[in-house]
């Protein structure tokens, strides 16, 4: 289901990819409101964790790959969520949750948790169809539990 991730053993990585993952836990958990202060109190840079912070998800207690978080962001046209959404039911996931942002510039951001317990398919397929669909852009898988 995950073609493109390994699961390796932290020790043997360097320490700042766990620092990454401290930084993004700080921010999700509310503890602190910005980037900045984040990375200070865990000892990284900026640079650091924008560079790895899309690409180091951390397993959760409950793994059992049935829980997934995708963010994409969508214009500002009618059909594109719903195109979006069509291609999660066509893959066989159900969505959980939608949250969405007002749109800005004519974009709007949107994070879709899914049950991807009945799907067909990889999620490497759903993620290439959201790549592929008018309107979406930049879509990234957040976690997976």
């Amino acid at each position: 289901m995950l073609d493109n991730y390994l699961i390796i053993h932290k020790s043997i990585l360097p320490e700042y990819y766990e620092k990454v993952v401290a930084a993004r836990r700080l921010l999700e958990e509310g503890r602190v409101r910005e980037v900045s202060q984040a990375v200070k109190d865990v000892g990284i840079s900026r640079s650091t964790y924008y560079k790895y912070k899309d690409f180091i998800l951390e397993p959760s207690e409950m793994a059992g790959g049935r829980k997934a978080v995708l963010s994409v962001m969508l214009s500002h046209e009618p059909g594109v969520l719903s195109a979006v959404l069509g291609h999660i039911s066509e893959q066989g996931a159900s969505v959980l949750t939608i949250t969405q942002s007002l749109p800005i510039r004519g974009k709007a951001s949107v994070t879709v948790t899914l049950d991807i317990s009945g799907m067909s398919g990889p999620l490497t397929g759903l993620m290439s169809a959201l790549s592929e669909t008018p309107g979406a852009e930049n879509p990234r898988l957040v976690a997976v539990e």
